[in-house]
């Protein structure tokens, strides 16, 4: 069973009436589901995943006023749930606190975002590690009467603002040139392997970065992005298949020739959103044409790298 569905299932079973029961005034002004880290937060979750972390549990979140009025009386009452569910127990790592259990709004979206507000400006959204908005907005919410918990998360599914994406996309096109197409084989043919490897490495993460930018989508956790990449209706199967084929073969040339059908396939839909219009198969040649694209005189005149 994914670890989604199990929660899900728990809280159906137990937490929905414990609420209704013990906190019925406050039924409708409580949000619950499952959100944030974690693999089964993703759908990722497999056998392996089983020993540290995972198992029935669930998120309460409520708002300031109301946390203080139940908020320790909730944890309490949560606490005392049954600890095993469909013959699973959730196994408590030494870094593995604070994922489950009753939050503040405010207090969740901080640990994540750094504030329970949507960012305020374009740096605000610049600077914010792209992982945790992931996180912000992965697994799913059980239930939220009141809207509040969800508000947050349904704006920021909304995605970057436009301005924010082009220039996330162009520092990508720009180091991902830089590390694939253009000191891969450069590295190789100097026999400096590690480089090589690390460019190998950097290439197939920005390409993953710059494909999940492309979707309209959050980046997540290093550990999932390959396996993220793969969901996404645009370039996510094609990437997928590339980046294993890449990283499972040792011949140089052949990998070098990877690296530019991957490239040529990005840049293909690159013109397919109206984001460049050249013809060259060499991604650092787009990345000043779709930077040109930004409308914030601010955020125009940053270098095309700082992304």
């Amino acid at each position: 069973m994914k670890g989604l569905r199990l929660s899900e299932e728990y809280y159906k079973s137990f937490g929905a009436p414990m609420i209704r029961e013990k906190f019925p005034e406050f039924e409708y002004k409580i949000a619950a589901g499952l959100v944030g880290d974690g693999s089964e937060c993703y759908g990722f979750d497999d056998k392996i995943s089983k020993d540290h972390d995972w198992g029935p549990g669930f998120c309460i979140w409520l708002d300031d006023e109301n946390y203080q009025v139940i908020g320790a009386a909730l944890q309490r009452e949560y606490d005392n749930l049954p600890d095993v569910f469909h013959g699973f127990k959730r196994l408590m790592s030494q870094w593995g606190g604070g994922r489950v259990g009753v939050f503040t709004i405010e207090e969740f979206y901080t640990k994540f975002i750094g504030t329970a507000q949507l960012p305020a400006s374009f740096d605000d959204w610049l600077y914010l590690p792209e992982n945790n908005l992931a996180k912000c907005t992965n697994g799913k919410v059980f239930s939220d009467p009141s809207g509040n918990f969800s508000m947050i998360r349904e704006k920021l599914l909304e995605f970057y603002p436009e301005d924010v994406r082009l220039v996330k996309i162009a520092a990508r096109c720009m180091t991902v040139a830089q590390a694939g197409q253009y000191n891969y084989i450069r590295l190789i043919r100097r026999k400096e392997y590690f480089a090589a490897l690390y460019s190998e490495t950097k290439f197939c993460a920005d390409i993953i970065s710059l494909v999940f930018l492309l979707n309209k989508s959050y980046t997540p956790y290093y550990k999932w992005c390959h396996r993220a990449v793969r969901k996404l209706p645009l370039l996510g199967e094609f990437i997928h298949q590339k980046i294993n084929e890449l990283v499972q073969n040792h011949d140089s040339a052949l990998k070098n020739r990877i690296i530019e059908e991957i490239s040529a396939g990005v840049i293909k839909e690159l013109r397919n959103q109206g984001l460049s219009h050249l013809e060259s198969n060499f991604l650092l040649d787009h990345g000043p044409v779709i930077h040109d694209k930004i409308k914030d005189n601010n955020l125009k005149q940053r270098d095309v790298w700082a992304g």
